[in-house]
């Protein structure tokens, strides 16, 4: 188990927007950052983050934390791995506590976590074959240098070689005591009938590990560099637990701060094309691997630019086939430029041959608009043809109906009409057809979906499910009050007692001087847990905050105490209509006091409440309980009314104590 020490080091030392800013394109607002939330499709920001208080929001689903939750929620860590992650990043040593290590050890060995346990292990093992062992050095490492890479570049990828033995790497987790079971599941090791000691995956190939958003290895592709074998050029792990292919884009762990940073991602095709990119300075680039674009992809690439641009190779058979993948960009809202390079150019070859400042500029020169580049490919075929050249049109005007975003529909209609000197009236007209066309192809795939699935009967919940409104009122305000004390605990009250004796108290000593006087019971047991810490510490001469409660290896009490701190969205900066809001907290020595009113009044009610229905059940077993209840209720409600005097509440007006 990672030590206290070690926990509260991390804390101190990460910073939430630099953690968050790796996987969200954060701008500032006032005294916050936001962005487009990374777990919700928006088009408007309402992910913040509070650099001040080293918490996060997600407005659009509720959804809040520090930076280490934010972890646990985008990488689906558990808190140990979150931990763990976050201090590598920052070059923490992690310190375990060894007389609960072995026991959590024990309880860690999921079917996921030895997933990645294993590809981690087969790293590794590929690097280290690679530099250490003469087979690596001759063939694998050979390879790399023929390509021109340098050791830096091979290191940042960790690229690796699977030798010629058949089984070296199975027989080498085996004897780690790795499973078959889960050298099957992972896909780096075969069992067939015929060879039960088991066969390696990716043997005789150099290796490329394949890493998640964090750089978790996920799995691996891998190049046979033997020509005259009858087997595919390029092997690529199976689908796993832990790796779908639809969800990574190989690169992007190494060029997540460039693309963020330069605002503007690189897409190619194949991993050699990114490694060659970055060796002459380019690291804004990630790659597809061969596979076709997804919207996952996409995604992934939109938490940190919405500006892509798409390099082709020039002789490149399938660039048409990538007008699907163009067409998916814009419906995602992206903002897309392409670039061919010269024939019998790719990324990888023209890196190698030209400087870093050359490459830039000619991709900075050279890229074209989707319009353009649709242009120059269609055309290319047409001739004269004036029904070729209008299917063309049709073509393009098609990809223009994927923008999602009005304005920037008009301006790419108003180029098509400028550029094929057509009238802006029927390519706004052919527009609606191409908009109708899809989504009737929609429908008729959502029905088509809805028809292959068996039909369901569902109960439907009332509604009207009846809440208690007198327990509702105590849940509020006791929630209130933990909040006033994770927020503002350590602020000072200055307060006068009844015999005019001036004397100061903090926001946390009156809430508990409160809570203490009326013998009350919590109604939300993870508001008691926090008043119990809280206790703690004031024995101990700490006055803890929500900032204490971040740091606990309880992530439920963790999360409570960051949903109660304050962090609100500047999505609306109503000061730019000169209209100022108050701000919660301005006033804090009279919101404590008039919601310790208010709570005691609201509690107090459900104090009678509860007595009214356990008065009917002495009325006729016990009489003299029976009687000992009715003065309770009177004495209550005698205190009730005094209570609703102060705070100037009746039951038609409610309360409208100035507070």
């Amino acid at each position: 188990m990672i030590s206290k020490q070690t926990i509260d080091k991390i804390f101190s030392t990460i910073r939430v927007e630099e953690i968050v800013g790796e996987y969200v394109q954060l701008k500032r607002a006032g005294s916050n950052f936001k962005g487009l939330s990374p777990f919700h499709d928006e088009k408007t920001p309402s992910f913040v983050v509070s650099a001040s208080k080293q918490i996060w929001k997600d407005f659009s689903t509720g959804k809040g934390g520090t930076a280490i939750s934010f972890l646990m929620e985008i990488e689906n860590f558990t808190y140990p791995e979150a931990l763990r992650h976050a201090a590598k990043k920052y070059g923490i040593e992690i310190e375990e506590d060894q007389k609960d290590f072995s026991e959590e050890a024990k309880n860690a060995q999921s079917e996921r976590d030895l997933l990645y346990k294993i590809h981690e292990v087969a790293n590794d093992f590929f690097q280290n074959f690679l530099w250490e062992v003469e087979e690596g050095k001759s063939i694998g490492l050979s390879y790399f240098k023929e390509r021109e890479l340098r050791d830096d570049i091979i290191k940042k990828f960790q690229l690796g070689y699977s030798p010629e033995k058949k089984n070296a790497f199975t027989e080498y987790a085996l004897e780690k005591g790795y499973s078959k079971e889960i050298l099957e599941k992972s896909g780096l090791s075969i069992f067939p009938e015929n060879s039960p000691a088991g066969i390696d995956r990716f043997r005789e190939r150099v290796i490329f590990p394949i890493h998640s958003f964090s750089g978790r290895v996920l799995g691996f592709g891998a190049r046979i560099l033997k020509n005259n074998v009858k087997t595919a050029k390029y092997l690529n792990s199976p689908e796993t637990e832990i790796y779908h292919k639809s969800n990574v884009l190989y690169g992007l762990n190494q060029s997540k701060q460039a693309i963020s940073r330069k605002n503007v991602c690189l897409l190619v095709e194949g991993y050699m094309d990114v490694i060659s990119l970055h060796m002459s300075g380019i690291e804004n680039v990630v790659a597809s691997s061969g596979t076709s674009l997804t919207t996952e992809q996409i995604k992934l690439i939109k938490r940190l630019t919405e500006n892509v641009t798409i390099l082709f190779d020039g002789d490149n058979a399938g660039i048409k086939a990538s007008f699907r993948s163009i067409d998916m960009l814009l419906t995602e809202g992206m903002n897309i430029r392409v670039m061919l390079f010269p024939d019998g150019d790719d990324p990888d070859s023209f890196a190698r041959k030209h400087p870093q400042e050359y490459v830039e500029k000619f991709i900075e020169n050279e890229a074209m608009d989707f319009i353009d580049f649709k242009a120059e490919i269609l055309f290319k075929e047409i001739g004269d043809d004036p029904i070729k050249k209008a299917e063309a049109i049709r073509d393009i005007v098609k990809s223009v109906s994927f923008v999602q975003n009005a304005l920037k529909r008009e301006v790419y209609l108003k180029q098509v009409s400028t550029k094929f000197g057509l009238s802006e009236q029927s390519l706004f007209n052919e527009l609606d057809v191409q908009k109708q066309i899809t989504q009737n192809q929609t429908h008729k795939a959502q029905i088509k979906a809805e028809a292959q699935q068996p039909a369901k009967l569902e109960v439907v919940n009332d509604p009207r499910d009846y809440i208690d409104p007198v327990l509702f009122n105590v849940t509020k305000l006791e929630n209130d009050l933990i909040n006033h004390m994770l927020n503002y605990g350590d602020v000072v009250l200055h307060r006068t007692a009844p015999d005019q004796q001036k004397y100061d108290i903090t926001v946390i000593e009156e809430i508990l001087h409160h809570f203490e006087e009326d013998d009350y019971e919590f109604q939300v047991e993870l508001n008691k847990k926090i008043v119990d810490y809280i206790k703690e510490g004031i024995e101990k001469e700490e006055l803890r905050k929500g900032n204490f409660f971040f740091g606990l290896m309880d992530e439920e009490l963790s999360k409570a105490a960051v949903n109660s701190m304050n962090i609100y969205s500047e999505l609306n900066d109503w000061t730019t209509r000169n209209i100022f809001s108050p701000n919660y907290g301005d006033k804090i020595p009279e919101q404590v006091a008039g919601d310790i009113l208010i709570h005691k009044f609201r509690y107090v009610n459900f104090l009678i409440s509860k007595a009214k229905g356990e008065l009917a059940e002495y009325a006729e077993s016990d009489e003299s309980k029976y009687f000992e209840q009715l003065k309770k209720i009177q004495m209550l409600t005698m205190v009730s009314k005094e209570l609703a005097k102060i705070l100037n509440y009746s039951a038609i007006t409610g309360i409208y104590t100035d507070r």
